[in-house]
């Protein structure tokens, strides 16, 4: 059957940037089928972060492929995930010394509401305004980043309300004014909504993800880490999108120099390989009964493990947080310059390689040419995605170890997307 066969046995429910069908990648490049050569700033969605196809990542799945391919932790258990968990509890923070292993960042943030409630013995979830946690039914409750999302799945499963995230570009307020009223608004909702006394946790994207790539400010995630001290409220950070290096830090949270009472990861965990996991402290995990949380193959992929115990090693060999830090700075500065030529109103934010740029006209999202820009761009071989409540934002993902060469490539073909849209 001819490749080109193959797509009508996929479910048209994937939106998808590009209908190539690619077949290679290496490094910061994908190719497809017809010998195309696309630079991608998308990572898969963060994923590869440690680029396409790296070879000590390759070389650490085909040597262990030939010892153990699945080990069912129910059954027995893997060394390489001891070895992986051993190296993981060293790059996270004291409060983060164990781990439940699962496949996709829903499943943890699934998990991590288990374990809150029952850890707390109280219901109730507090989730912020644009984030995005998964698309089960319990992450798509917490989820409201996007309508499309929750539209046509409602009702979700309850227990769940939702906080102003501090956003001063869409306020319009200062930075102090903007932290101050959301705190204000999270105080609020725990005196009329739901009480400190039946709240488990409270769950926080420290970087919007879908909502539009925008950073918590540093005081508002202190200000949310003093309120669930004083509550005994869980504090759960979302680290899907946001960790691993991606932001100049192993972890986005650490800019506020906060610590999570239980942490999700996933994406970037393995380099392309599905994974993901909860951390918490030995004591909180410890309050989950033996069997009343599992699944298949949570822990089990010798494979996935691999990757990741590899992942790790090549961020921290090739120093590649330092590197998201220096290429995210110059990547913001060329951007920030170049939307200099848009005449709506323009907002470039992020930390890292995680950067959003927001485009407005008259008071409204400009979705029209945020679309028009993309399109522009993958027709120029350049993949970037967009984001945001309105589809207003492009945002920027290239792997950590994306070249200063590959940024000045990519925003020369931004920058034509971008006069081809105003002109």
């Amino acid at each position: 059957m001819p490749t080109s066969h193959c797509k009508e046995a996929l479910s048209d429910v994937w939106g998808r940037l590009n209908n190539s069908i690619i077949v290679r990648g290496e490094g910061s490049y994908i190719l497809d089928d017809q010998g195309n050569r696309y630079l991608d700033f998308t990572s898969g969605i963060g994923v590869t972060a440690t680029g396409h196809c790296h070879p000590q990542i390759v070389g650490a799945i085909e040597s262990q492929a030939s010892q153990l391919l699945f080990g069912q932790m129910n059954c027995m258990l893997p060394e390489i995930t001891l070895r992986y968990a051993t190296a993981l509890r060293g790059k996270t923070p004291d409060s983060i010394e164990t781990f439940f292993f699962s496949n996709s960042g829903a499943e943890a943030v699934e998990g991590a509401v288990k374990l809150a409630r029952i850890a707390t013995g109280r219901p109730n979830v507090i989730a912020f305004e644009g984030g995005f946690h998964g698309r089960t039914a319990m992450t798509m409750a917490l989820t409201s980043s996007k309508k499309v999302y929750r539209e046509g799945f409602q009702p979700l499963p309850a227990g769940v309300f939702f906080a102003p995230f501090p956003n001063s570009f869409y306020y319009g307020w200062s930075r102090k004014e903007t932290v101050r009223f959301c705190l204000g608004q999270l105080e609020r909702l725990l005196q009329t909504q739901s009480s400190a006394e039946e709240t488990a946790a409270i769950i926080i994207e420290p970087v919007l993800g879908e909502g539009g790539f925008v950073p918590a400010p540093a005081e508002f995630l202190l200000g949310l880490r003093e309120i669930c001290d004083r509550t005994g409220i869980l504090l759960i950070v979302d680290e899907i999108q946001s960790g691993f290096g991606r932001t100049g830090k192993m972890w986005a949270h650490e800019h506020s120099g906060i610590s999570p009472d239980i942490l999700t990861i996933a994406k970037g965990i393995a380099s392309g390989l599905p994974m993901s996991a909860i951390g918490a402290s030995h004591e909180l995990m410890s309050r989950w009964t033996p069997g009343s949380h599992g699944g298949t193959y949570g822990g089990g992929s010798a494979i996935s493990m691999a990757a990741a115990l590899a992942t790790l090693e090549v961020i921290e060999n090739e120093q590649l947080i330092e590197n998201a830090r220096v290429a995210g700075s110059l990547l913001k500065e060329r951007l920030e310059l170049i939307v200099t030529k848009y005449s709506g109103t323009v907002d470039v934010r992020g930390q890292g390689l995680m950067v959003g740029v927001e485009l407005m006209r008259d008071g409204k999202p400009d979705k029209a040419t945020a679309i028009n820009i993309q399109a522009d761009c993958l027709k120029n071989k350049l993949l970037i995605l967009i984001c945001g409540t309105g589809g207003n934002v492009l945002r920027w993902l290239p792997p950590l170890n994306v070249s200063e060469q590959e940024i000045d490539i990519a925003c020369k073909t931004f920058e034509l997307a971008l006069e081809n849209s105003v002109s």
